[in-house]
Order: C-alpha cells, then sequence, then structure tokens
C-alpha cells in the first residue's frame, strides 16, 4: 500500500468527524455546468459561492492529485484515476476516465499545479490534516 494511502486511512480511523461533511450543508448540485463553476470557484471567495457540485469534487481531487504527486512521489494521472482518491467519501467524485473531457478542460485552464485561490486554500488545509504533513 502507498505511504499517502496509509496516511488517509489513519486519518480517516482516528477521525470520527468532519468539518466538511456533505451532509451538514446544503449543497446546489448541477452537472451541466462543472466547468462554469469550477471558475467561479477559483475566482470568487469560497464565501460567496456555497457547495456546488459535482464541480467542487473535480477541484478537490485535482488539488489532492497534484500535491499527493509532489508528496508522495506518485503520477498525478494515475491519482485521479484511483477510485479511491479521496477515500470514497465523496459520492460526486468521477476518475479521469469517467470524465477525460471536463479534467481535460480544467486542466487546460488551471494546469496540473492548480492555483491557490481561496477555495484552494481551504482543500490544502484538509489535505495536510488528512495526510499529517
Amino acid at each position: 500500500m502507498q505511504d499517502w494511502k496509509i496516511r488517509q486511512e489513519m486519518y480517516h480511523r482516528l477521525n470520527t468527524e468532519f468539518s466538511d461533511d456533505l451532509n451538514d450543508f446544503e449543497i446546489n448540485y448541477n452537472e451541466d455546468t462543472i466547468i462554469e463553476d469550477c471558475i467561479t470557484y477559483m475566482t470568487r471567495p469560497s464565501s460567496e459561492t456555497g457547495w456546488m457540485y459535482p464541480a467542487k469534487s473535480y477541484l478537490v481531487a485535482m488539488a489532492y492529485a497534484s500535491w499527493i504527486a509532489e508528496d508522495f512521489n506518485e503520477d498525478y494521472y494515475e491519482l485521479l484515476n484511483d477510485p479511491d482518491l479521496l477515500y470514497g467519501n465523496d459520492p460526486h467524485f468521477k476518475t479521469y476516465d469517467e470524465d477525460k473531457e471536463a479534467y481535460d478542460k480544467l486542466i487546460e485552464l488551471y494546469g496540473i499545479d492548480i492555483p491557490m485561490t481561496d477555495i484552494v486554500k481551504d482543500i490544502k488545509g484538509y489535505y495536510i490534516k488528512e495526510f499529517m504533513l
């Protein structure tokens, strides 16, 4: 088992309450506006956007894949194809192979090293806790 998966597993076994539990928030769901919603997330403060799914799932997956690739020397695209990348906690997550078109558009817009905007800073905070870095 890869080191990052061991860390993720340990974190989830030791913690039972999460501040980003989807059951605790009202979410806006629209599969037709994934790219537009991701752009909104990247250009507006997260306090103004609310929780837009599945767009947030795509950004979290891209950010996690980028940081895991860097921190644990893994392949970015293999990570995006791992159905357990988000530990099964996000029912809206799709792997790269399940939606190459959307991921490719987002990667074209933002690159693999996703910019540290407001929402990405929030995601990074969760990442640091989850992978005990």
